[in-house]
């Protein structure tokens, strides 16, 4: 079942869902497929599709990757947040408590994904950086909407990356940690409810920059 959402809504709408993620609810493997079937009609660099996504469905491999997360999540969501002095600010204490959230629950989600790019960008410039993570974000994004299409959610997190982390996931999941590179982990679930709503943004002409700066 696909909701009916017009495109301006479906891209509006699209939430990195934490405390609506309804971690009782199964999540069919040929919904994922169908989503990940859309994702992968992102555009790539040179067209070289040199993607691979590993799901993680097994309750002790998804325990295991949570406390590799909250290694890195549990100190990091405890510093003080940034100050920006605009309306970003206010809304600090609901992201923060959705993070802490997700970080103490994230073993309770019915599946993870772990996309994975070809190569490892460590130290490289940042074209090539750029050019690297432009081959995998974009299917990855596509991937959230698709799932957000069909009443699922999902978070783009990147926190079991840092220190040691992602090779500990590559150890535990058999990912050839010299081959591949990890994007990040994705919780995904049914959403509780799916009446999301625009966020609140900084005004586009506030960000915005005609022939220089």
């Amino acid at each position: 079942m696909t909701l009916d959402l017009t495109v301006d809504e479906l891209l509006t709408s699209t939430r990195s869902v934490r405390k609506r993620l309804d971690f009782d609810k199964p999540v069919p493997r040929e919904v994922l497929m169908e989503c990940l079937d859309l994702a992968l009609q992102a555009p790539t660099g040179s067209n070289a599709q040199g993607w691979q996504f590993l799901f993680v469905e097994d309750p002790a491999k998804k325990k295991a990757l949570a406390d590799i997360y909250r290694a890195t999540g549990t100190p990091y969501l405890d510093m003080p947040a940034p100050v920006r002095g605009d309306m970003r600010d206010a809304q600090m204490d609901s992201v923060l408590s959705s993070a802490k959230y997700l970080n103490e629950n994230l073993e309770k989600a019915p599946v993870f994904l772990i996309p994975c790019l070809e190569g490892r960008p460590d130290g490289a410039p940042a074209g090539m950086q750029a050019s690297y993570w432009g081959s995998l974000i974009p299917a990855v994004w596509s991937f959230m909407l698709a799932l957000r299409s069909r009443g699922l959610g999902s978070a783009y997190t990147t926190l079991h990356l840092i220190g040691d982390g992602e090779k500990q996931a590559a150890e535990l999941l058999g990912i050839p940690f010299d081959r591949y590179t990890q994007g990040g982990l994705w919780p995904i679930a049914y959403t509780k409810g799916t009446d999301f709503k625009p966020a609140k943004r900084l005004p586009a002409e506030q960000l915005t920059h005609w022939d220089t700066w």
